[in-house]
């Protein structure tokens, strides 16, 4: 419990000092880092050949590994310092003004915080004095301030409502300093250099512990409620040493915010990256073990380097998982794309190895028309694993965050009028033509590609926002996908399937099926989730594919995952690389249906 005078005695600015030092410590660490990362290990690299060079690189590795911990572990001590002065000073200020007040009243404190008040009124009327004791409850004080009011001395009313006062200080100074100390408490190094996956899943907690007794505290500066502009503008204006100070503390949320500049994002979530990797490893379920192989892999390809520079803009566990991976900086390039996978997508080996490998190719490519191009792979919604693929909830649960994300890139952009493209793929089309039709729309998208789609909510092109001329299909003949009947066809076809083998058997199952898909369906362009954007009546312009595989007769669905590949479909790939890289008049025209 702390005591009256240690609360009343606190030197708040040796706290705030202990702070400030610890962040110092953070801050060269952080610099430390850099120098071994971006300086010291690629020179040696680009000098050195031999076992000698190999191994000292892999120790700078690990020596850069051991500046992140120390850089993250003394932000967190910072931190909390930070967060405990700022926690107790209002309860030191209401316990100085309850003395305060007493002083003045004339009455006495006693150490544990009672106050003793004196009599009241003169001759026969004279009321004794007595000594109030604090309540930190409702009820409690409810009831001693009862009592206060029965005795007739206007001074106890006064006393209680001090008592109660310093009472209620002492209390949340206490726990507060309790939760504090559990947290600090945590902030221990092993002993030995070697930062493991295990050590990170203690950073981890320790993070978490930080956070709780925080209660979030500090995090109330980060305008999470804001615009991407406007968080954007706050970013920018805060110093070097604060931004670091963030990224050591709150590297999950800086590096999810839209509207943070892709670098510092990308920085936020290289950091977060090791401390979620730990958490998935030590929680050890199956979710997080699919999740930690997908996390892996990213990571391995962001230790790989490569062209075209690869980024982390987002990075979580919620849900299947999320990953937003950049292959240039979107930032600075005039062109940009954001891609979002469909049925089936979910954080995990896959991911890294496909998902994300259609994202760099279409970056390689669009750079070859336009070197000032970027490719987005956006896995920022639970996409659709299995029966749920036939309903609208995941796009629609996922479209608010997609169209923020694509507002985000306009504004962090640094070209006066970048060029935006948006792409669906499969299940992805109608996450991404459901954005389109939030409240407010998507006005920054300047084309959208739509690939292997069973339909985006919309039955004409220019429904997405943009002239049909900025609306580009991929069909490839043998994507089911993209065939996929609509629900009055199927609805049709099971009912006359029915009727015609009550009449005919199974032949007149087979009549009445195709009879009743065609009348329960008028016409052969629509899809499930609407018109077929391959169609003439949807009004896109459709680019040539490869046909694919026939999923009847050598049973597979490839023809509907090729589209990005140039080793498999260089015409797709061509066509869309031509689009993200603004020259449409690269592709190759394909009939509609």
């Amino acid at each position: 419990m702390i005591s009256l005078d240690q609360l009343r005695n606190l030197k708040l600015s040796e706290l705030t000092d202990e702070a400030r030092s610890w962040s110092a410590v953070s801050n060269r660490s952080y610099a430390s880092r850099d120098r071994v990362t971006d300086e010291i290990a690629p020179g040696l690299s680009m000098t050195q050949v031999g076992d000698a060079s190999f191994w000292a690189i892999a120790g700078l590795g690990r020596l850069s590994n051991n500046y992140q911990y120390i850089y993250t572990e003394c932000g967190l001590i910072a931190a909390a310092l930070t967060g405990l002065a700022e926690e107790l000073a209002p309860l030191q200020r209401n316990l100085l003004n309850a003395l305060q007040d007493a002083k003045q009243a004339g009455f006495e404190v006693y150490d544990d915080g009672s106050v003793r008040y004196p009599e009241t009124g003169s001759g026969d009327t004279q009321v004794q004095g007595g000594t109030a004791a604090g309540q930190t409850d409702f009820v409690g004080q409810a009831l001693g301030n009862a009592v206060a009011m029965t005795t007739g001395n206007r001074n106890a009313v006064v006393a209680q409502e001090i008592a109660d006062t310093i009472a209620s200080a002492l209390s949340q100074a206490t726990e507060i300093d309790e939760q504090y100390a559990k947290a600090i408490r945590r902030l221990q190094a092993a002993e030995g250099l070697d930062v493991t996956e295990s050590t990170w899943a203690d950073v981890s907690g320790d993070t978490a512990a930080v956070h709780g007794a925080a209660d979030d505290v500090l995090k109330d500066g980060i305008p999470t409620d804001r615009s991407p502009a406007e968080r954007k503008d706050w970013w920018n204006g805060l110093s070097k040493e604060e931004q670091t100070e963030y990224l050591a503390v709150y590297p999950d949320v800086i590096g999810n915010l839209d509207g943070i500049p892709a670098v510092s994002r990308d920085e936020a979530n290289r950091l977060y990256l090791p401390q979620l990797m730990g958490k998935l490893e030590a929680q050890g379920d199956e979710a997080s073990m699919t999740k930690l192989d997908g996390l892996r892999g990213i990571d391995d390809q962001l230790r790989a380097g490569g062209q075209p520079p690869m980024l982390l803009l987002g990075v979580g566990d919620q849900g299947n998982g999320r990953a937003i991976v950049s292959f240039g900086d979107p930032d600075t390039s005039k062109n940009v794309s954001a891609y979002v996978p469909g049925l089936g997508t979910k954080l995990d080996g896959g991911f890294a190895d496909g998902t994300v490998k259609r994202a760099r190719d279409t970056a390689v490519g669009a750079r070859e028309i336009d070197p000032s191009s970027a490719s987005i792979v956006w896995l920022g919604y639970d996409a659709p694993q299995g029966a749920d693929v036939a309903g609208t909830g995941d796009a629609q649960r996922g479209a608010p965050a997609y169209q923020s994300f694509m507002g985000a890139l306009a504004t962090t952009n640094e070209n006066a009028d970048p060029h935006l493209t948006a792409i669906g793929h499969s299940y992805g089309s109608l996450t991404v033509g459901t954005a389109s039709q939030q409240p407010g729309g998507m006005p920054d998208v300047d084309d959208y590609i739509l690939l292997g789609s069973p339909g985006v909510g919309v039955d004409h092109a220019e429904d997405l926002g943009v002239g049909k001329q900025h609306v580009f299909v991929g069909a490839a003949e043998n994507d089911l996908v993209s065939k996929a009947p609509s629900k009055g066809s199927v609805a049709g076809g099971v009912i006359g399937g029915a009727g015609g083998f009550l009449l005919g058997g199974p032949a007149g199952a087979v009549v009445g099926a195709g009879t009743g898909a065609e009348l329960g369906d008028l016409g052969d362009d629509d899809n499930w989730f609407g018109k077929d954007p391959a169609s003439e009546a949807f009004g896109a312009t459709r680019f040539r594919t490869e046909d694919g595989p026939n999923a009847f007769t050598q049973w597979t669905l490839e023809a509907h995952s090729n589209y990005f590949n140039p080793e498999k479909d260089q015409m797709s790939a061509d066509s869309i690389a031509n689009i993200v890289a603004g020259n449409p008049g690269g592709i190759t025209p394909e009939a509609r249906r």
